[in-house]
């Protein structure tokens, strides 16, 4: 045979790796689905993605699975570059035998985690599978746990992210729940057991969507991080988060020029942060205010919305922000809040991003609900996540830092580098009027006008305590600043602490309050 045959054979074969059944690709558009091949096209920069594993087919005799063609068994793997970044990906065929995962598809899969590993390159998963390969039994299962493996030891060390653009279901789930981030499409589900097992089970009728659909993990369940219209936005997505981190827990974040700078004055805090405690205000606007302009990349948007995290830049550096949210529930910090808050502060710490946070809560929400649903151990991981966290952290305490919640939004005693109050920060055990109602209750009782003394008692207690001041006397606030000095102070504090380093205590691991 001829190197001219050789070639043409070698085409044939790499065609047939191919998915090209327009009529299964047409199926997937009708869905609002795009391919997989076409979701790596959009995916990494124009030439630059290196397929591997294309030839790799199921070992699997059972059922017929020998006879049938699985092009690239159903997985397509590789790297490639986006916007000149490294990374490793895969993409989930659903065309070829509704992506179900086998033994070697799990095992591609695998190679392209442990790629990534070695070379300290961001990971990326786009899934759209209909689960485990049945025909291939308990191999299937052996898969999917090298697969979670692989995601642990990963973490803290990769940036991992998974796009969810099509069914989910079973063990299938937790590889992306394993991962930093997860960006669900409307047409994509995720959920351990569908529809028709939980009505065998339960009784409960219920569709796809309403028990594992975009919305409900987006909102309800905080299981994933973004909601995309489509396979286009989610990419969108992918690639404005991936601009934000470094390629490893090694590296710093990419630094990005900025025409901002970073001695602009933030006036419009004066008006956008009332005096008055009792008044809401929508903390995003002080955020927008400070960062960068266009900055603020927001995430887990519609999840335990009293809180706010996200990704920004000051002065052109990618900064963590996490605050309270006045404009919701008060700003109470609860259980959803909690988890929300404690996750997206230890990935920024594994991957040396620093902290700045706003501070504006009145406490733990109370209630049986909150009591019973272990309000205690939720909020226990905002303390263990903040005190655990290395990387610089400021914290700007712009009005209300009531009781335990004082403490835990990065409170000094919880190793905060530097700590800032605004002129109208009230730094207590509580509220005025719930701290005047317990001291002085003999006096408010016996007086003939209850109300006016009630009054007058609350307004001592304010004057008193509900101020920054008694805690800068302390040194728990290094200063008492002027709000339109806000980002001017925030960007030469970031810049200060850039060299800052602090030794772990010698361990194995902690043991967060899961």
């Amino acid at each position: 045979m001829s190197i001219e045959d050789k070639l043409k054979q070698l085409e044939e074969k790499k065609s047939k790796t191919k998915n090209l059944d327009p009529q299964a690709a047409e199926k997937q558009h009708q869905k609002g689905k795009l391919t997989a091949r076409e979701r790596i096209d959009l995916l990494i920069d124009p030439g630059t993605f290196e397929e591997f594993d294309p030839f790799v087919k199921t070992r699997s005799t059972y059922f017929g699975l020998d006879k049938k063609i699985i092009p690239a068994d159903g997985v397509v793997t590789g790297i490639g570059l986006i916007d000149g970044r490294r990374v490793a990906l895969y993409s989930q065929d659903f065309t070829s035998l509704g992506g179900s995962l086998g033994e070697m598809h799990a095992l591609k899969i695998v190679k392209m985690q442990e790629l990534a590993m070695k070379l300290g390159i961001p990971f990326v998963a786009m899934n759209d599978s209909g689960g485990a390969r049945i025909q291939e039994g308990v191999d299937s299962l052996r898969g999917y746990g090298e697969i979670f493996l692989r995601n642990v030891r990963a973490s803290g060390v990769i940036p991992q992210i998974s796009l969810q653009l099509g069914p989910t279901a079973g063990g299938a789930v937790y590889s992306p729940a394993l991962m930093d981030f997860i960006i669900m499409t409307e047409q994509a589900t995720m959920y351990i057991t569908g529809p028709n097992v939980v009505e065998a089970v339960t009784g409960e009728k219920v569709t796809h969507e309403q028990l594992g659909g975009g919305v409900v993990h987006n909102e309800k369940s905080g299981v994933a991080h973004f909601l995309a219209k489509n396979d286009e936005d989610a990419i969108n997505i992918a690639k404005t988060l991936l601009s934000y981190l470094p390629d490893n827990y090694l590296q710093d974040p990419p630094k990005i020029a900025t025409p901002d700078s970073p001695n602009r004055e933030t006036p419009l805090l004066l008006e956008i942060v009332p005096d008055e405690p009792n008044l809401s205000f929508d903390v995003k606007e002080v955020i927008n205010e400070v960062v960068d302009e266009n900055t603020f990349f927001e995430v887990h948007e519609d999840f335990a919305r009293n809180a706010v995290v996200g990704f920004a830049r000051i002065n052109g550096r990618t900064v963590g922000i996490v605050a309270n949210q006045p404009a919701y529930l008060a700003g109470v910090l609860d259980i959803n809040s909690s988890d929300k808050i404690a996750r997206f502060v230890r990935f920024c710490d594994a991957f040396n991003i620093p902290l700045v946070t706003f501070v504006d809560t009145p406490g733990y929400m109370p209630g049986t609900a909150q009591e019973h649903g272990g309000v205690i151990r939720h909020g226990a991981k905002i303390l263990y996540a903040y005190s655990e966290a290395t990387v610089p952290k400021i914290t700007i305490v712009m009005r209300k830092a009531y009781g335990g919640a004082y403490i835990a939004m990065c409170s000094r005693h919880l190793g905060a580098d530097a700590v800032f109050a605004f002129p109208q920060a009230e730094i207590a055990v509580m509220g005025a009027e719930g701290a005047a109602n317990i001291i002085f209750a003999k006096e408010i009782e016996t007086a003939e006008n209850k109300e006016e003394v009630r009054k007058k008692k609350i307004e001592e207690y304010r004057e008193q305590f509900s101020n920054p001041y008694l805690a800068a006397e302390r040194g728990y606030i290094d200063d008492v600043i002027n709000p339109k000095d806000t980002r001017k102070i925030i960007s030469y504090m970031l810049d200060f602490l850039r060299s800052k380093h602090e030794d772990s205590v010698p361990k194995k691991h902690g043991n967060i309050p899961l």
